[in-house]
C-alpha cells in the first residue's frame, strides 16, 4: 500500500491507508451519516439500495453494465439510484458524491 518516493521517504499511495489512518470512532460516524440513511430503508423495505450503490460504484457509474450484474431493468436501476439520492441528499452524477460514498463503504470493512 505504501510506496517510496525518489528522496526515499514512505509516500500514500492508496485509500486503504489513509482509511487506516483515520480514528475509528471518525470512520463510523462518517459511515453513518453517508450510510445510515439507507441502511435504515434497506432494514424496512428490505430495498437492496447500499447493495445498489456498491455495484453502481464498481462499474464507475455505468447503468448498463450495473442493472446488468444486478439482473434489474435499467428503470429499476434509474428508480434505486433517484431513491439513494433522495434519501441521502447526494448526487451520484457528481464525483465527489460518488467518492464520498465510496469512501464510507471502505470505512465500514475497516471498521
Amino acid at each position: 500500500m505504501r510506496m517510496r518516493d525518489s528522496a526515499g521517504a514512505t509516500a500514500l499511495d492508496s485509500y486503504a491507508w489513509l482509511l487506516a489512518s483515520v480514528p475509528e470512532r471518525t470512520r463510523s460516524s462518517f459511515r453513518a451519516r453517508m450510510l445510515g440513511p439507507l441502511e435504515e430503508y434497506d432494514s424496512t423495505r428490505q430495498a437492496d439500495l447500499v447493495h445498489t450503490l456498491e455495484v453502481f460504484l464498481s462499474c464507475s457509474g455505468s447503468w448498463s453494465r450495473t442493472a446488468t450484474r444486478l439482473h434489474v431493468h435499467v428503470n429499476t436501476l434509474r428508480y434505486r439510484i433517484r431513491r439513494i439520492e433522495d434519501l441521502t441528499g447526494r448526487d451520484l452524477g457528481r464525483l465527489e458524491d460518488r467518492v464520498d460514498f465510496f469512501l464510507a463503504l471502505r470505512a465500514a470493512s475497516t471498521l
